[in-house]
């Protein structure tokens, strides 16, 4: 029996609603569909098959939510990572695709949160802020084309007196407000739709590493303690698994990110920083993220380490800029530093396809998780029902592949993502 991880000490995990710490599989079960982790990706796959009627399990290594669905820095942004990639090597095809789910992610979240009464803070409005000439030049000309095709009704290009009105700080230029992006509690985002997925019927199992999946017309997914065999197996594990290495391995690095969370500063104090509450991130390569949290404190991450090395001193290396951005806060003190793994395929672009006919996999969302993986959900089940339009998308894109990819691959990345934070510190 595999024991599970509790989640990480986290702002999150501290202010979550209770759920219940549920068994590990025990035995050999059948199922129509198994789902392999228990994020964002295969919660809310699991939940939209359950929603037509499927019989699911899901298995989990640890706890719902454990890794990066909830830890994030709780930004719901419109988009996919890697469009440009994905536009070049697909043109009008991605460009068709990337236009009609924008948004779609966001609009699965907010139809869950009402159909299932999901309390997790949810507010919309989001922005990307520039630092330099370049930056704005670029946020001008996606305002642009966006508008140009029908999709500019929620954005607001600011200059760097109008955006100072909600980000109350002298480091910006300006910035793109997208009032239809957003921001929430990930954890209990994610923990509400596990539960909504059980009410319909799925069968959640913490504590159940995967180990193996035996392929054939059944396939065969073991763990430790038991077995499940479906006729389809999705693999949403993203930067927190070893399976299926043949096909998988090599194409994704992982990398380390880090957050802190503030002590209550008041409601006030917090406004005199984002009056308009909006969740906040830069235009750089090596990006700061921010926002307000619910019970009125402040949340600050980034310092992005591509080697896959994990900071020892967070809070002494992320409150520092905090109080560079805004010094109006005073020598404010942090209560929660916590870092986790993201996977970032070298283009950028989400991996979304099948190991065989009946093994499906979605991971690589690039820090673009919370709305990306709703959509990648949505996609999965409709290939389960045959209409594989979407993955077949993703399964179109060509992907490098770095052999022996955690010795060679980590240093490769961290050298290029060096050259980036020079480019971001010169303003080129």
């Amino acid at each position: 029996m595999t024991a599970a991880s509790d989640h990480v000490n986290s702002y999150y995990a501290a202010s979550a609603h209770q759920a219940p710490a549920r068994p590990p599989l025990a035995g050999d079960i059948e199922a129509e569909i198994c789902v392999i982790g228990g994020g964002f990706t295969g919660v809310a796959t699991a939940l939209t098959l359950a929603e037509r009627g499927r019989d699911v399990v899901l298995l989990e290594a640890n706890r719902i939510g454990w890794g990066a669905s909830g830890r994030n820095g709780g930004q719901v942004l419109p988009g996919w990572s890697g469009e440009g990639e994905m536009v070049k090597q697909l043109g009008e095809r991605a460009r068709d695709f990337l236009r009609r789910t924008r948004y779609r992610g966001n609009e699965i979240v907010e139809e869950r949160i009402k159909r299932y009464s999901i309390d997790c803070d949810y507010v919309r409005g989001a922005a990307t802020v520039a630092l330099n000439a370049r930056q704005m030049a670029a946020l001008e000309e996606e305002f642009v084309s966006e508008t140009a095709a029908g999709a500019g009704a929620d954005l607001l290009l600011a200059d760097a007196a109008a955006v100072k009105t909600h980000i109350v700080s002298d480091m910006y230029l300006g910035g793109l407000i997208d009032r239809r992006a957003a921001h929430c509690h990930p954890l209990n985002l994610c923990l509400g739709e596990a539960r909504a997925a059980e009410s319909l019927g799925v069968k959640i199992f913490e504590g159940s590493a995967v180990l193996s999946i035996t392929h054939g017309e059944r396939p065969i997914v073991a763990t430790a303690s038991g077995k499940v065999t479906a006729g389809t197996v999705i693999l949403a594990g993203n930067a927190y698994h070893q399976l299926e290495q043949k096909d998988l391995g090599g194409y994704m690095l992982p990398a380390q990110t880090f957050t802190i969370v503030t002590e209550v500063i008041g409601a006030a104090r917090a406004a005199s920083a984002l009056p308009g509450n909006l969740a906040v991130c830069d235009a750089n390569w090596a990006l700061d993220y921010f926002r307000r949290t619910a019970d009125h404190r402040m949340l600050f991450g980034g310092l992005c380490t591509y080697n896959n090395r994990v900071i020892a001193d967070i809070e002494g290396a992320l409150l520092p800029r905090l109080r560079q951005i805004f010094p109006q806060l005073g020598e404010v003190r942090s209560q929660f530093a916590w870092g986790g793994a993201i996977a970032i395929p070298l283009n950028r672009a989400p991996l979304i396809g099948r190991t065989s006919d009946n093994v499906y996999y979605a991971q690589g969302y690039s820090g673009h998780g919370v709305n990306c993986s709703h959509i990648a959900g949505e996609m999965l089940a409709d290939a389960v029902d045959a209409k594989a339009e979407g993955v077949e998308l993703f399964e179109a894109i060509r992907h490098f592949k770095i052999p022996a990819a955690d010795l060679i691959g980590n240093p490769m990345l961290a050298l290029g993502m060096t050259w980036f934070r020079m480019r971001d510190a010169l303003g080129v």
